[in-house]
């Protein structure tokens, strides 16, 4: 995978994680007593979230001063 496709499937997955936050607040302020869909639809923000890290170590790499 090229830098520039992986720059692409950062913001995408960054995108996705952004609207499954946004899922996530509407199932809970809306009161569904559906646990078990949020609790899903947090597991996949947390895997997002470790693909978005992943990447962005990749991408920034460290640089020791």
């Amino acid at each position: 995978m090229t830098e520039e496709e992986m720059r692409k499937r950062l913001l995408a997955l960054r995108l996705e994680h952004r609207d499954l936050d946004a899922a996530i607040d509407a199932l809970t302020s809306a009161g569904t007593r559906d646990q078990l869909q949020i609790a899903r639809l947090k597991k996949r923000k947390l895997l997002l979230r470790d693909q978005i890290a992943m990447i962005e170590d990749y991408l920034i790499p460290d640089i020791i001063a």
